[in-house]
């Protein structure tokens, strides 16, 4: 499985061999332009530079009055940053996004088949598709999730993919969220924002919709109810305002119209799951809960969680609460489990995939293992239950220092490493203070699976801001774009 040599990068505005060069401190504008970009491209050509200074401060401003802010762990108690936001938008045309959207609807309906199955006949297993080995003994396999039926045999209601655009002008899925994914708030803010500041942009060009997402999301967390009801009543479970991602927790509280709790605020009696009120005590139906599976309940996991509800898991066992996203479903999106995803599609749905992987070496294999360790420089390197960007390598972008530190990691545990190529994420121009330049991108699209499939048109594009960073997590100093999906 040889490594792709990065060679030149997608640009997503231009074709290949446009004009370099800078006027009045940005790009110089020219052809050839993808045509999905030319209205852009002409409201930037007519665009005073001064103006796009004022629009990017009073971006800035908007941001830090609503709170769009997040924390960040290992600083001081309490700091918060404000998330990058470019007004520069990504967009897609809606015959490649009605592509991806196949795509996104099938593997995620395999994920949750894989998951209902892993936990009742492991079909899959007995066919020796996937390793018994590589499930069973997964950290994030719950026993306590055998044999219990879930509605809609739906495991992760909500689902964030993370996909890529390399070279070839392919998209790839670079890993798969289905615990507790997060950023879709900045997706919906990132949109009011550029409707805000340049009303007349949307004017030129057809962008479809996403501001009924939370409407989606709130069918979504109904159709979890453990048992038809008319009105289930929803709430939305958060560790608490240190939480990085606690601005979420509210915003979409606070756009489906139901409450926003933390563990205190939740309590079990006789079976069932009540929210204290002012009024008294209310029956719970469903939590979306944005905590992750050791902390939520302190009688079934860890002991010391403060931010769970004690006797929660005997409440979901017997059919009396749901949760959404399902305890267990980490095994599915744990990177080890990645390489596999292919296989889930062909095994479950009996069709090729529609949007492929990243080639992955597996360092617990001999073989895969070998190969990492010739090629650190080149490769990528990943922890297998890593996430935000932390715990990672970035082989070409490393210090000889970091290489030896990461070798000395992997020879201690290599099952907990995988490794890909090094992929050449595409670019979008970017507004940064030399002016327009090119800066690489990803996109999240966000899933909701209830009694069907459903998704808005686009995603969250997370943007690297750094020159040449491939890390494009905003815990990493990354910054977002808004998405449109073009007629």
């Amino acid at each position: 499985m040889p490594a792709p040599t990065p060679r030149q990068h997608y640009d997503e505005m231009y074709l290949p061999g446009r004009r370099a060069g800078k006027a009045a401190g940005r790009d110089q504008i020219g052809d050839p332009v993808r045509e999905h970009y030319r209205p852009l491209v002409e409201w930037l050509q007519g665009m005073p530079p001064e103006r796009v200074a004022e629009k990017r401060r009073e971006a800035d401003l908007l941001f830090h009055r609503i709170g769009i802010t997040f924390a960040v762990y290992g600083e001081d108690a309490g700091a918060e940053r404000l998330i990058p936001f470019d007004i520069v938008p990504r967009i897609i045309p809606l015959a490649e996004w009605e592509m991806l959207a196949r795509g996104l609807k099938q593997r995620v309906t395999a994920l949750n088949r894989f998951l209902h199955d892993i936990y009742h006949g492991q079909e899959i297993l007995k066919a020796g598709v996937i390793p018994a080995e590589q499930v069973l003994t997964n950290e994030a396999y719950q026993v306590a999730m055998v044999g219990l039926d879930l509605p809609n045999r739906v495991y992760s209601q909500i689902s964030g993919i993370d996909l890529i655009r390399h070279e070839d002008g392919n998209y790839y899925v670079l890993e798969d969220n289905l615990r507790t994914p997060s950023g879709v708030s900045y997706m919906l803010e990132n949109r009011k924002m550029m409707m805000r500041l340049f009303p007349e942009l949307f004017a030129r060009q057809a962008v479809l919709p996403i501001e009924h997402y939370p409407g989606l999301l709130l069918d979504t967390l109904r159709a979890a109810a453990p048992r038809e009801m008319r009105e289930p009543t929803v709430v939305v479970l958060t560790p608490g305002q240190y939480n990085s991602a606690y601005f979420e927790h509210a915003f979409l509280a606070q756009q489906m119209g139901v409450e926003l709790v933390e563990g205190a605020d939740l309590f079990v009696k006789d079976g069932h799951v009540y929210m204290r009120t002012t009024g008294g005590r209310q029956r719970v139906d469903v939590i979306y809960r944005r905590i992750d599976d050791p902390y939520l309940d302190p009688l079934a996991f860890r002991p010391d969680s403060m931010l769970g509800v004690p006797g929660l898991l005997s409440v979901y066992r017997a059919g009396n609460v749901g949760l959404a996203n399902a305890m267990g479903t980490g095994v599915a999106d744990d990177k080890s489990t990645y390489p596999y995803v292919p296989d889930m599609i062909r095994f479950y749905l009996g069709e090729d995939p529609i949007l492929n992987n990243v080639p992955t070496w597996q360092c617990k294999k001999p073989a895969d293992y070998e190969h990492v360790m010739d090629n650190l420089a080149e490769l990528v390197v990943k922890e297998v239950q890593g996430s935000g960007g932390y715990g990672m390598l970035i082989g070409p972008a490393a210090t000889k220092e970091e290489i030896e530190t990461f070798r000395t990691l992997i020879q201690a545990n290599p099952a907990n490493y995988i490794a890909q190529p090094t992929l050449s994420l595409s670019t979008c121009p970017t507004f940064v203070e030399q002016g327009i330049a090119p800066r690489h991108i990803d996109l999240r699209p966000f899933v909701l699976s209830g009694k069907d499939v459903k998704f808005v048109p686009g995603g969250l594009t997370r943007v690297a801001l750094k020159d040449g960073s491939l890390v494009v997590n905003s815990s990493q100093g990354g910054g977002t774009k808004d998405t449109w999906v073009v007629e």
